[in-house]
């Protein structure tokens, strides 16, 4: 399984991915992404506790991932009712366009879709003073209650980021929803992080 990792990163960095872009198409921690870029065949150094998360068989269905972002729906909805869905890019953003779409049938508000791009999508650096950005293609935060959704949390760091941001835009985050929670996180920033799956190391 290793060898694989590291042979898909060695190949998404040859295509012109960024770190931050490889530990989201593998599911991995930004550290991970790294480790596994620098790896050569003759030089073995050991990796960084982390799993990789393949949900292939969801995302690669458009009835599974509908039923998941139901479900994800659901949880967002236990928080209150939301004006806007923030995905971030890429992996949230199917969730937050079927979401938007469960949500506004559920309670009969206009609910809009948002894109946020994180920053580690917009440069190859470990630098963390600036944020990424809410795409001004899609919906708006401004005014609005948010319901921000990802596939995976890895360390929170990107949920902070946005959640950041839409408060930065006059936005009220509700809540924070994922398909897997690999930190074990019940809130972020005082928001609340919702998740079907929950990951615990023992």
């Amino acid at each position: 399984m290793k060898e694989k990792l590291i042979a898909k990163a060695q190949e998404l960095r040859q295509h012109g991915f960024t770190t931050g872009e490889i530990a989201d198409e593998l599911n991995v921690s930004m550290d991970t992404a790294r480790w596994l870029t620098l790896q050569k065949a003759e030089v073995k150094t050991e990796a960084p506790v982390d799993f990789a998360i393949n949900w292939k068989s969801i995302g690669g269905n458009s009835t599974r991932l509908s039923y998941v972002a139901g479900a994800l729906s659901d949880l967002a909805l236990s928080h209150g009712e939301a004006d806007t869905v923030v995905g971030i890019a890429v992996s949230g953003v199917p969730f937050a366009t079927l979401m938007a779409d469960y949500i506004e049938d559920m309670t009969g508000l206009d609910t809009s879709m948002a894109i946020f791009h994180p920053n580690k999508h917009r440069k190859d650096s470990d630098e963390t003073d600036d944020e990424g950005a809410i795409s001004t293609n899609f919906g708006t935060v401004e005014g609005k209650r948010v319901v921000i959704v990802d596939d995976v949390i890895t360390s929170g760091t990107t949920a902070k980021e946005v959640i950041h941001t839409v408060k930065d835009l006059g936005g009220e985050p509700l809540c924070v929803t994922v398909l897997i929670d690999k930190a074990g996180l019940s809130e972020i920033e005082g928001v609340p992080v919702e998740s079907l799956i929950k990951i615990s190391r023992l």
